[in-house]
């Protein structure tokens, strides 16, 4: 049936047709109507109406992981604030109080770089002396001011995606009571003894001059040069190790001045090996006494090429602990003539290298944790356990790697310096190298400089993770922040569930969690100390200092910290005794982890997130974390030890983790590449609600792809949903109030599309509830298109268009349509949140002043009917016949329209021919008529194989064209007063005149 019937020459009937009439245009426009939108949302304070219709309801809180404020936002932004609305916005309307505080992080080394760059190194001018507490707080408040400028910008088109929460009152980690609260989560620390200051390897960028957290690491390709070591064996002195080395493989040549021990496994068989042919010029030399895993002295030879070989014995590896050795640097400037010892390790394998790691417990952490770990029994053999600081903040060895001083490790571009071919010579003229290389490999890198790291041994601000936590000065043992947050893990929800094993292995195995930085932008460790004679330091307890430091960075920010007399003035009548005042600063992932403390138990900065009470309270209340699923070692990690430090458990409840966004051939978006997507361009060329739907089709647990392509897909699954709400809204434009029909009194079919809306029903709360948004996307998409469009309105556009006025069939069909229209647009309303809204307004004019403030519908499921549902399942059997029989004869253009056939039913199976018997097949089909018979079909029949029993021949409708309908029937022409149309279409001209239309 076409939308708009063929008119007569003789007579214009379109004024007596129900044809659809709205004003919801088939061009979306949504560029142009989507800010007006925006806009009326705004006027109306949805957000506060919001808060106003979910009053006293469970809370559903899904608190934001603050973004940088650095920066237009890119595609992952708009991934992930698009994906954070879709949840406040369904669970608001699966009955929650579900409300949204976006946030900022603004501390931190990028808002540094930038105003170094902007305002310093571009002018000319030389960056400030932090040591002066004026230029210090200068600075400052130009960082302040930059991440300002840009939570503004941030603000503005996050709003523009589409996205309702409280814009008006955010959250940012420089806010004051922020830092204030900051501060006092770090003594919490402090008091349960936690917190301390010691000497470690750290992840350190020479670049930017700081430690860096794993967070902030990532791996690269890198080309190092790789040595094979001689560590010649000392003690015993006799015997068959005597003249023998033990041969290590290393890819950081510089750490070996910083070397104390060798590493090794009693679980590796070892061999001592000889020499017994090589090249004359060879480093290695016929006769010497190797010392090699077995499993890798073939490949140990042959890098040094060494050209025959003997084992000449085993090495028992129980014995090795009583090996000792020289270090290899011996006699060069004086400064290595202390013992080796050999130490088991469970780190080292046979994997690769020679079974041996060399130690340098300054410079890595396994190095770090073996020494440690056998620092008592070293000490009483008299050897010297003091970690060395071998190489300073520059990358550059210090006084304490004799004969190396100034030489470069990484210089301030971050490329490879000096030091490696330094340390490589001695080495040569020591006698000690067996064999060079390069090796390309993973190494890692800033994830803001893209410059590599080193490790290198300084003194930081630590977080232990396997101190018992004194709680009232008492310790529980085994009560450690790795127990702690290991229980919490196991008791979230985590959204894929591979996200908790993911974040499981990082907690069982991370180090102590470094939290200083050697910079000026951010929440100072706000605390006093005195130094201990072992290097270690005591830190000030004193609740009333600690309490002036709060105060004043809550009137007056944490710049207070670094004004002149700070000192003084917070330490007040204890200023003469000698505490000195830490300047190093928080790194930011422990800003960010503690916005729990600062947003969610906050009521007078965030009054509508007050009196939160989580389940683990006996409460009914949700708080969710979403981010990507870097979050693992990042937010989620330090939010989780955060909490758990100071309060014993996790911050959140649920974890819903996605993945990047790729171009569509799977690789990273670049500017280089010319493959990124500006959210931006999308919303100005096709609008936010693409972008919306693109992020819901998607499977966001793996990684996301877009670009053209995808997006014209997106379009195109857009436009069809668009026309079928824009159907349905202009045919509910002729529902009056009085025309609403009772389901009992519903035709069959009505109650069928009601039946399968109700199956809707349970997908859509069960996927919405699951946070599994595509399946609410198809589902939906496939029921429009395939249930609704292409069946029901398909067969209803006849009776809707060109029933009477007073037909119940019409009536009913309108009451069915606009309770599958009131649930579609509330359905659909979290994914295309501007196009529901248009649609909802001219819909439901006088209700609700938004559909964001309605409820998924409840209570579909009466309408469930599965023996109907069953019977028209064979019906719709038999119709997936008759329109394949019509396919062939209007290809073999015997017909135009479907209804010039008047199909012959065959059906030779009984109960299909019963299950007919009341059914107007013609309607079904959309012919003009057509026959069952329970005959024998002709061998010509038209069949499908998965439908036997039914067979079907095409025949010509016979009769007139009607002139209103366009059903060819043979009863056109039987009224007098309506000689061109069908009695129906007679019947309907008379209601129609009686209401005034005349044709």
């Amino acid at each position: 049936m076409s939308e708009k019937p063929q008119k007569s020459d003789v007579t214009d009937y379109s004024k007596t047709l129900f044809l659809p009439q709205t004003e919801f245009p088939m061009r979306a426009g949504l560029p142009q109507r989507e800010p007006e939108i925006l806009k009326r949302w705004n006027q109306i304070d949805l957000y506060r109406r919001l808060r106003e219709s979910a009053r006293g309801r469970a809370k559903f809180v899904l608190h934001d992981g603050p973004p940088y404020a650095n920066g237009n936002i890119h595609i992952g932004h708009a991934l992930n604030k698009i994906l954070k609305d879709v949840v406040t916005k369904s669970q608001q309307m699966l009955g929650f109080d579900s409300n949204y505080v976006p946030g900022w992080d603004c501390h931190g080394l990028p808002i540094e770089w930038k105003i170094e760059e902007e305002n310093y190194r571009s002018k000319g001018k030389a960056k400030p002396d932090f040591r002066d507490s004026t230029a210090m707080v200068a600075f400052r408040k130009e960082c302040r001011a930059y991440a300002t400028r840009w939570l503004d910008v941030q603000r503005e088109e996050f709003k523009r995606l589409g996205v309702i929460g409280d814009w008006d009152h955010p959250y940012a980690t420089m806010d004051y009571f922020a830092e204030a609260q900051i501060a006092r989560e770090l003594i919490k620390f402090a008091a349960n003894g936690t917190l301390y200051r010691g000497s470690k390897p750290v992840m350190w960028s020479v670049v930017e001059k700081t430690a860096l957290a794993e967070a902030e690491v990532e791996y690269e390709d890198y080309t190092s040069d790789t040595v094979w070591v001689k560590f010649p064996v000392s003690s015993p002195a006799h015997g068959a190790l005597a003249s023998a080395s033990i041969v290590i493989w290393t890819t950081t040549p510089w750490t070996l001045p910083g070397n104390r021990a060798i590493s090794f496994s009693p679980k590796i068989a070892y061999g001592l090996y000889k020499v017994t042919d090589a090249p004359a010029d060879n480093w290695a030399k016929n006769g010497d006494l190797l010392i090699l895993a077995d499993v890798l002295a073939e490949g140990v030879f042959k890098q040094a090429r060494v050209t025959a070989y003997e084992k000449l014995r085993d090495i028992p590896a129980d014995t090795m602990d009583a090996v000792e050795c020289s270090h290899p640097l011996k006699g060069f400037n004086g400064g290595y003539e202390f013992t080796v010892p050999l130490l088991a390790g469970d780190h080292v394998t046979d994997d690769t290298g020679t079974g041996f790691v060399h130690t340098a417990p300054g410079h890595g952490r396994e190095d770090f944790d073996v020494w440690t770990a056998n620092a008592r029994e070293l000490e009483s053999r008299g050897i010297n356990t003091i970690i060395p600081y071998t190489v300073d903040e520059n990358g550059a060895f210090t006084n304490q790697a004799p004969g190396f001083t100034g030489k470069r490790v990484i210089n301030d571009k971050g490329e490879k310096g000096d030091a490696n071919e330094a340390v490589i010579k001695a080495l040569i003229e020591r006698g000690m190298l067996l064999a060079r290389g390069r090796l390309k490999h993973q190494y890692p890198h800033s994830w803001r400089s893209k410059k590599p790291v080193i490790f290198r041994n300084t003194p930081q601000w630590f977080i232990a993770m396997d101190k018992d936590i004194a709680d009232g000065g008492k310790a529980k043992s085994g009560d450690t922040l790795r127990a702690r947050a290991l229980h919490a893990i196991s008791v979230t929800q985590w959204v894929p569930p591979a996200g908790q094993n993911r974040i499981n292995g990082m907690i069982e195995s991370r180090p102590d969690w470094v939290i200083s930085r050697q910079r000026a932008w951010g929440v100072p460790i706000a605390v006093f100390v005195r130094e201990k004679g072992d290097g270690s330091a005591e830190i000030l307890s004193d609740d009333a200092v600690n309490k002036r430091i709060a105060d004043a960075f809550e009137t007056e920010g944490a710049d207070a910290w670094y004004m002149d007399g700070a000192r003084e003035r917070f330490l007040g009548s204890r200023a003469n005794e000698d505490w000195k005042k830490v300047d190093d600063i928080c790194d930011v992932w422990f800003d960010s982890g503690s916005t729990h403390a600062f947003v969610l138990e906050d009521p007078v900065h965030f009054p509508g997130l007050a009196g939160i009470k989580r389940k683990v309270d006996g409460g009914a209340d949700t708080v969710m974390y979403l981010e990507g699923s870097d979050q693992h070692r990042g937010w989620f990690h330090s939010s989780l030890l955060e909490s758990c430090g100071t309060r014993g458990r996790a911050p959140y409840d649920v974890v819903l983790t996605h993945g990047f966004t790729l171009d569509e051939n799977g690789r990273k978006m670049s500017k280089s590449l010319g493959n990124t997507v500006e959210p931006q361009k999308v919303m100005a060329q096709s609008g936010a609600d693409i972008l919306r739907l693109w992020v819901c089709v998607t499977d966001y647990a793996d990684d996301q792809r877009i670009g053209p392509e995808i997006l014209k897909n997106t379009i195109e699954t857009y436009r069809k949903l668009r026309n079928s709400i824009r159907w349905m809204l202009g045919t509910l434009h002729h529902l009056k109030p009085d025309d609403v029909v009772e389901y009992a009194e519903m035709p069959e079919l009505e109650r069928l599309m009601l039946h399968q809306l109700a199956g809707q029903a349970a997908i859509v709360r069960k996927a919405y509830a699951e946070f599994d948004y595509k399946t609410v996307v198809a589902s939906l998409s496939a029921f429009m298109n395939t249930e609704l469009s292409a069946f029901y309105f398909d067969i209803r556009k006849d009776t809707l268009y060109c029933d009477p006025p007073s037909s119940l069939a019409r009536k009913a069909a309108l009451t069915a349509i606009d309770i599958i229209c009131d649930t579609i647009l509330k359905w659909f309303a979290p994914v295309l949140s501007f196009t529901c809204e248009e649609a909802w307004l001219l819909f439901s004019p006088g209700a609700e002043p938004s559909v964001h403030l309605t409820l998924f519908p409840d209570g579909l499921e009466g309408l469930r009917d599965e023996k109907l549902a069953v019977k028209w399942e064979t019906i719709r059997n038999v119709r997936r016949v008759v329109t394949g029989a019509l396919e062939l004869e209007r290809a073999a253009k015997n017909i135009g329209s479907s209804l010039e056939a008047s199909p012959l039913v065959y059906v030779s199976d009984k109960a299909i021919f019963n299950t007919l018997c009341d059914v107007d097949l013609a309607e079904v089909c959309i012919t003009s008529n057509a026959m069952v018979t329970n005959e024998d079909a002709p061998a010509h029949a038209f069949r499908l194989n998965d439908v036997p029993g039914v067979a079907v021949v095409v025949e010509k409708a016979v009769g007139t064209k009607c002139a209103r309908s366009w059903k060819i029937l043979p009863t056109v022409g039987e009224d007098k007063e309506y000689p061109d149309v069908s009695p129906r279409d007679a019947k309907a001209l008379r209601e129609w005149k009686a209401l005034g239309v005349t044709v």
